[in-house]
């Protein structure tokens, strides 16, 4: 069966994450779609150069909405970095203007093409923008993702992994909430090496649990400032998402999924297949953890629906 996969959005993340699925031998079929056809061209003949290359074959389509109809999968990653500046606030929602417009635009004309497949978004602010393509495309809830704190929780597997010496992968646990400003670390769930941390943390005068929770929330400000745009880290949770789809991996993986409970997308670990979310999860919080996560997801409700209102109203 051959394996099409979407990346609408040639920017930074779109490109990297386009290169990740070529060379890996991911897709069978990519889709490339972008507004700037100039760039596209760019990346499309940058990308059959190096074809001769790999160990694989894939084929490239450009601007093709039509292609997408019966695509596996179709990653949004559309935005405009340049609205931010060296100096911007640490908000990703400056980034929800462009967005929430490209959602309207793009989530409709996947509807129009008849695109039953699974979305990932990975566009800021991350689980406003996923909830509203799952609007505009009319898709199931479970058929559309964000990334969410995927990519938080490998960054504290980071620091953590860092702060003690060990591989990251010997860290387990999570970030939960939004993927921004209101972001947590459970504490309660993170373990190294079949260790608590919070056992680790009263052991220890050395480990600062604040100090490892701030450091997983300004990593992608700490790369934003370096290079103006982050790309490696979030496309490599964006192959992690579409490998996950594509083989029906049935994982367990936090990501933005859609919450009864709360009633909005939020970071939160869920089994991931080929058909999105596959069986969502109940994690045992605490109490503080648990108040936590309902502030910040109902700060992403808010922000959506204020967001839905104005769309709605153009």
């Amino acid at each position: 069966m051959t394996r099409k996969v979407g990346v609408i959005g040639q920017g930074h993340v779109g490109e990297t994450l386009a290169n990740n699925l070529l060379v890996t031998g991911t897709v069978d079929k990519l889709v490339l779609i972008d507004t700037n056809e100039k760039k596209l061209n760019a990346n499309v003949t940058d990308f059959e150069d190096a074809a001769a290359n790999l160990p694989t074959h894939t084929k490239v389509l450009r601007n093709d909405y039509g292609a997408l109809g019966d695509a596996d999968v179709v990653v949004i990653a559309v935005g405009d970095i340049g609205i931010q500046n060296d100096d911007a606030k640490h908000d990703r929602f400056m980034e929800l203007k462009v967005n929430s417009r490209a959602a309207k635009e793009v989530g409709t004309k996947l509807k129009e093409v008849g695109f039953n497949g699974v979305l990932v978004s990975i566009s800021n602010p991350c689980d406003v923008i996923a909830a509203l393509f799952q609007k505009y495309t009319g898709l199931p809830k479970d058929q559309v993702i964000g990334t969410g704190t995927l990519l938080d929780t490998a960054r504290l597997h980071k620091v953590v992994g860092q702060a003690l010496n060990v591989d990251p992968r010997s860290v387990t646990g999570y970030a939960l909430g939004e993927h921004g400003n209101s972001q947590f670390a459970a504490w309660s769930q993170v373990r190294v090496l079949g260790q608590n941390i919070t056992d680790l943390a009263a052991a220890s005068d050395d480990l600062d649990l604040d100090a490892l929770a701030e450091a997983t929330k300004a990593g992608g400000y700490t790369v934003f400032h370096g290079k103006l745009y982050t790309n490696f880290g979030i496309a490599a949770a964006a192959l992690r998402l579409v490998t996950a789809i594509l083989n029906d991996a049935n994982i367990e993986l936090p990501c933005s999924n859609f919450r009864e409970e709360y009633g909005t997308y939020c970071g939160y670990p869920a089994i991931i297949g080929n058909g999105g979310v596959v069986k969502q999860l109940q994690l045992n919080l605490t109490p503080d953890e648990e108040k936590k996560l309902a502030k910040s997801a109902n700060y992403i409700r808010t922000r959506f629906d204020e967001t839905a209102q104005k769309l709605a109203a153009e």
